[in-house]
């Protein structure tokens, strides 16, 4: 439920996510991230399996019961691949979720077990992550994902 609010926000106001998002990134009028780009995708790659794939699985799988809250009250770490919902959120949000965390991008409490990347990860480090995931989804999501992108930029 909480994903689906954070997704309907950033359709519907993309720019409340500009506050906490870097300069370059708040400013660019069509952030996007390029999941084409061969470069990115392949630093991308690296930076997944040493920073992400420990929590989201080496295959982008997530963990096992991933909509089914851990006895801490949290939720399992979703998967990236196209059975998850990241394709779900626009580019803009996917890298603030990134940087920051679910707290400060919402802007109340959402207790998480993803860890904030700012100060860990450069801004480039957390864009070439993103796209090496989107690189990996089918053609169809793809698809999706680029026009809720051009939806989130208007």
């Amino acid at each position: 439920m909480k994903q689906i609010f954070l997704a309907i926000l950033a359709l519907a106001c993309p720019g409340i996510l500009a506050w906490s998002a870097p300069k370059a990134v708040a400013q660019s009028p069509t952030f996007s991230i390029n999941r084409d780009d061969p470069d990115l995708v392949a630093l991308g790659q690296t930076i997944y399996r040493d920073y992400c794939a420990s929590c989201h699985g080496d295959r982008l799988q997530g963990e096992p019961d991933w909509k089914v809250r851990k006895p801490n009250g949290r939720m399992p770490a979703p998967p990236h691949d196209a059975s998850g919902h990241t394709w779900h959120h626009p580019d803009r949000l996917l890298f603030a979720i990134t940087k920051f965390d679910l707290t400060r991008v919402a802007g109340r409490p959402i207790p998480s077990d993803m860890p904030v990347f700012e100060g860990l990860l450069s801004d480039r480090e957390i864009i070439t992550s993103l796209a090496y995931i989107k690189s990996t989804w089918p053609s169809d999501i793809q698809a999706k994902h680029d026009a809720m992108n051009a939806r989130a930029q208007k």
